[in-house]
């Protein structure tokens, strides 16, 4: 189901900024900016509404509903998954597809081969009938094959020379390379379409993929969604063979035998013809359609222009046989061809659950994985432990911005106070923006509003130990509230840019956890400054603009 988007969190974010940028470079007047920050506590609450989880009006769910914060793995729960990415598997189906090549350009060229085969070991060997063919075989290779090397055999027969190609060191490295790449664009798009929210895709090392799934409910099918190769291929069916003899005795040459689910729930073997028609990488589309009441739902998927002209091709010369439809080896479907299908739509069936149809068109629209993936490490994250340590989180907390605010009221009194008002809008601002904007709260976000909490703390030192100096050396109220800001302001400024740049760091370079830290100290810094300066001098100069600063308690 399509989410309505929720245009309340960016208005209410508008009002912010632009509040902001009222009050700190304008003169309005004091009351004008203890109003602006009213306005702005009362947005800020309303941001913060839904997640709280109490029951609101559908027209508030509306306008506010995606505001809600989002809580990361360690607080409430999920699956962790380390993957490896088989990466030799991708070079061996890379050079499948040259040798592929190969055998076409060998044809064209008139080149009598014997043979085109790959090894397990990331090797193409190719036997030639005839010693007159070895110097157009290698001309052919260097000419069209430049990304392999070709070495002599020595073990050739006589009856024609031998040849072992591989990929050169910096196309191998390409290939490699290109296959993570993928690998990692692919499974992020497979778990965005699952639905989970503030996920973790991260590449680790040279051959390793991080997945995180916070709140995940089923583990196993999302393991089994993500580690899914999906490589769809279209293969014509052998009905002029006996599938039974086939299993007993061994397929014919050019047939292998693959298996899918029969109308019982058991395996059906079929007989099908080796060579592949069509590949998955033509599809643009596909999409769950409900079916017929006793046939369940199907996948109609969509062709591009290619697929589209070879599957018109394909299915116009063999009306009448069937088609098998595989993906990852198993057979889905293999419906007779009753007439040529043209225009590139397709039509897969198989006796599936909504579950098991939606799945497959994730898989299919966000293409198949360059290779297999092996799940390494596995980690499961129960939501009691999540509470444990929303529990702790929140105990240390209440404790550190506890102490904060009693020793500012004590030590500086009224000037304490107010500065206790400004720490605690900082930490309503901060969560605000932070459900505004959709971002994760983890134990190391935790870690960084305290932090941001210490940043706030500072400042308010500095300003009123500035306005203690100037009211020692004998200056009125009004004139230590201005000297003690402005005076204040280069140190301020100076430690909260170079904290800012860090944290932009931290989440630019940073992974899970970290970035996690980041936002909230990147956001916390921000705000901080907006309420423990802006808010904060807003309440002296309207102190000061209706003549009642007689003196300040600081």
């Amino acid at each position: 189901m399509e989410q309505t988007q929720s245009f309340g969190p960016i208005l209410i974010l508008l009002v912010l900024v632009v509040s902001f940028l009222y009050m700190h470079f304008t003169n309005g007047s004091g009351l004008t900016r203890i109003y602006l920050a009213g306005a702005i506590v009362a947005a800020a609450i309303l941001i913060l509404l839904p997640s709280l989880n109490i029951d609101l009006p559908d027209w508030f769910k509306a306008g506010f509903g995606s505001t809600k914060i989002q809580l990361g793995l360690d607080l409430q729960g999920g699956t962790h998954l380390l993957m490896a990415v088989k990466l030799d598997e991708a070079v061996q189906t890379q050079l499948r597809r040259r040798g592929d090549d190969l055998k076409q350009e060998l044809k064209a060229n008139k080149i009598d081969f014997a043979d085109v085969s790959v090894s397990a070991a990331g090797n193409m060997t190719v036997k030639l009938k005839s010693s007159a063919d070895r110097t157009p075989f290698l001309d052919l290779v260097q000419k069209s094959f430049s990304d392999l090397t070709a070495v002599s055999n020595s073990d050739s027969s006589s009856a024609g020379p031998s040849y072992s190609l591989a990929y050169k060191a910096r196309e191998l490295q390409t290939i490699r390379s290109n296959a993570m790449d993928q690998a990692l664009e692919t499974i992020r798009n497979r778990i965005d379409q699952l639905g989970v929210r503030e996920t973790t895709v991260a590449k680790e090392g040279d051959n390793e993929i991080l997945v995180q799934l916070p709140g995940i409910q089923d583990p196993e099918r999302a393991k089994e969604l993500i580690g899914k190769t999906a490589v769809l291929e279209f293969k014509l069916v052998d009905d002029s063979k006996n599938v039974q003899d086939a299993i007993k005795d061994g397929p014919p040459p050019g047939d292998e035998i693959l298996y899918g689910t029969s109308e019982r729930g058991g395996r059906e073997p079929y007989l099908v013809e080796s060579p592949v028609l069509m590949t998955g990488d033509v599809v643009t589309d596909a999409r769950v359609r409900p079916g017929a009441r006793l046939e369940g739902p199907y996948v109609a998927v969509e062709l591009d222009a290619r697929g589209a002209g070879i599957f018109d091709a394909m299915t116009a010369e063999n009306v009448g046989r069937r088609l098998a439809i595989v993906l990852d080896n198993t057979v889905y479907s293999a419906p007779v061809i009753k007439e040529r299908i043209p225009g590139g739509h397709v039509q897969i069936t198989g006796r599936f659950s909504m579950d098991e149809a939606h799945d497959l068109a994730i898989v299919l629209r966000s293409g198949a994985l360059p290779a297999s993936v092996e799940i390494e490490e596995e980690r499961t994250v129960g939501p009691s432990l999540g509470r444990d340590s929303i529990r702790q989180g929140e105990m240390s907390f209440v404790i550190g911005a506890g102490a904060v605010l009693i020793f500012m009221a004590v030590y500086y009194s009224g000037a304490g106070l107010l500065a206790d008002f400004g720490l605690s809008l900082n930490i309503l601002l901060l969560i605000c923006v932070m459900a505004a904007l959709g971002a994760t709260l983890t134990l190391p976000g935790i870690a960084g509003i305290v932090l941001t909490l210490g940043m706030s703390v500072d400042a308010n030192v500095l300003v009123n130990e500035r306005m203690r100096e100037e009211l020692r050396a004998g200056k009125s109220p009004r004139e230590a509230v201005k000297l003690g800001y402005d005076r204040a302001w280069s140190a301020i400024r100076d430690s909260n840019i170079s904290t800012f740049a860090a944290g932009l760091i931290l989440f630019q370079f940073g992974t899970g956890p970290v970035k996690g830290f980041a936002v909230t100290l990147c956001v916390g810094v921000l705000t901080g400054l907006f309420s423990c300066i802006v808010v904060t001098r807003a309440w002296y100069d309207y102190r000061i603009s209706i003549r009642k600063l007689a003196r300040i308690s600081v």
